[in-house]
């Protein structure tokens, strides 16, 4: 069986095509730009109005060169899905100056951009230009998605989630869901779900980035002999940091990673792990937020991911590089295969 999973972050889309009968290291892999990176450079080099259809995709920079395209003169329109790519909150959408409208024969002379995290015929595309077979099974994609509710902010509700999902120690698998299991208030997942039903018949394994990140990191082969340790994606964003004893998470922080001095970190780190650490510990500092279920008896190796994992070399914590499959780069689609072969166990 192949699977296909693609971790959409920040800066990178990072892809495994993993086959089950050959070891997870002989992977034929590949990293590209983020889409919204590709979003924001067509943007940048069009000289007229632009018509944005397709579904909500991660933002990035779209926001900011839409905006800069407003003020050469041009119209931004997008139809009401996509606009969810800038906001949610449609009217916010509206404050920044761009408008919300189906397609019509209006914006025939408009350039037309597609908004989507996922394209699968892209990757199809690269990969037969070495004359490799992209058949595949199994679908399975990771995108940070806040949760969206009218009733608070995406801090609060993304964390929320967070809590409600570990109301008691679990592993960290079962933040993957197959594509009728993912609520209507991830929308940014509902939209990769939606613009994938476009692309193939294959329904798709979806999860959030993060915890397919501390999904593979598990797998690390030195972290498998591990039983009380710390796992810490360090995003460009967001940094994600969880305590696990037995396999099994027992509290979990999620700051800004612009936030973060080296000596805060370490801090709230060794809260963590003894199982003292408050939520307002990181709200109040602008983060998502914090919750402990139990303290760990130790900290046997701080294992630490992501593109900003660095700022880990300034604290004086014990630390490890995961390196899943033997690269860096594929914790988070190495966390997606393993997610998805729980969810079919």
């Amino acid at each position: 069986m192949k699977i296909l999973a693609i971790d959409v972050g920040t800066g990178t889309e990072d892809i495994l095509l993993y086959d089950t009968e050959k070891e997870i290291e002989n992977s034929l892999k590949m990293v590209i730009p983020s889409p919204h990176l590709k979003i924001s450079k067509l943007i940048e080099k069009c000289d007229n109005d632009i018509y944005f259809d397709g579904v909500i995709m991660g933002g990035g920079h779209i926001k900011q060169s839409c905006q800069k395209h407003l003020e050469k003169g041009y119209k931004i329109v997008f139809n009401e899905l996509a606009a969810k790519t800038i906001r949610d909150d449609l009217n916010q959408v509206k404050s920044y100056g761009f408008e919300i409208s189906d397609y019509s024969d209006e914006f025939k002379d408009y350039d037309l951009i597609p908004l989507k995290d996922v394209d699968v015929n892209q990757i199809i595309d690269i990969f037969s230009q070495f004359e490799l077979d992209l058949e595949v099974d199994e679908i399975a994609v990771a995108v940070q998605d806040h949760g969206y509710s009218e009733d608070m902010g995406d801090r609060d509700f993304r964390f929320e989630k967070i809590r409600e999902k570990l109301d008691s120690p679990k592993v960290p698998e079962v933040f993957a869901m197959e594509y009728n299991e993912v609520p209507e208030y991830f929308t940014r997942m509902q939209s990769v779900i939606k613009s994938l039903e476009n692309q193939t018949d294959i329904k798709p394994v979806v999860m959030d980035t993060k915890f397919a990140s501390i999904v593979g990191m598990c797998y690390d082969d030195y972290v498998a002999d591990l039983k009380s340790f710390i796992v810490m994606d360090i995003g460009n964003g967001h940094t994600t940091v969880a305590s696990i004893e037995d396999g099994l998470i027992q509290g979990v922080f999620e700051h800004h990673t612009s936030s973060l001095t080296p000596e805060r970190f370490e801090e709230l780190v060794n809260l963590l792990a003894d199982g003292t650490i408050k939520h307002e510990d990181v709200y109040c500092e602008g983060g998502h937020g914090a919750f402990a279920l139990n303290p760990i008896s130790k900290i046997e190796k701080v294992i630490v991911a992501g593109p900003r994992r660095g700022i880990i070399e300034d604290t004086n914590m014990d630390y490890y590089y995961a390196t899943p499959a033997g690269d860096v780069m594929m914790t988070g689609t190495v966390g997606l295969v393993k997610s998805m072969e729980y969810l079919r166990r």
